[in-house]
């Protein structure tokens, strides 16, 4: 099989695309899609995400040293493009993809209340390493909406419809291919 080589860049996709909300003390927030984002350590619980340090969101988080990850979903997916590229510096995006600010416990930036999963996450450090600083974060508290609990208290996001990001596109999930350690657990004899 012959593959083309192309020069060095990302190509780890699909990525999850999320709503990250953040907000300088007495200000208004602010809503940023993020699709540099990810777990980075179980215990303590940490993420990250990575922001350019041109963008508006970058001095509020920055500043305040916290902010939220939001999970998106279909029915999201039209916010969470226009999060994406429309500047908190000009436009109200809570008020302009009428998204309900809620407040959380520990961080003063709102979550979005249609959002399935909401983190709350205190920076830890700021990583420069290039085009984008990486934001170490330790969660906080993590939100969830009870109606996709099932009668076991079983979280199901994808009862939630979450979207990934690849290549300029958003897509949905599809069916359950597996679960974890599905390949090596034994068969029950009949």
């Amino acid at each position: 099989m012959e593959k083309e080589f192309w020069k060095a860049g990302n190509m780890l996709y699909p990525l999850p695309a999320v709503m990250v909300t953040c907000q300088r003390a007495g200000g208004k927030p602010n809503i940023i899609t993020i699709g540099w984002t990810g777990t980075i350590c179980t215990n303590p619980a940490m993420v990250y995400i990575s922001v350019r340090p041109e963008r508006y969101s970058y001095e509020l988080i920055k500043e305040s040293g916290e902010f939220i990850i939001n999970l998106t979903t279909k029915s999201l997916v039209k916010a969470a493009d226009y999060c994406g590229v429309k500047s908190g510096k000009d436009v109200d995006k809570f008020k302009e993809m009428k998204l309900t600010p809620v407040m959380g416990k520990f961080v003063q930036a709102p979550m979005i209340g249609e959002s399935p999963v909401n983190i709350e996450c205190r920076v830890k450090q700021i990583i420069p390493l290039g085009s984008h600083h990486m934001f170490i974060a330790e969660v906080l508290g993590v939100h969830v909406d009870g109606k996709y609990l099932n009668d076991t208290g079983k979280f199901q996001l994808n009862k939630a419809q979450p979207i990934v990001y690849s290549h300029g596109e958003y897509y949905g999930l599809g069916e359950m291919v597996g679960t974890f350690g599905y390949s090596v657990k034994k068969r029950k004899q009949k």
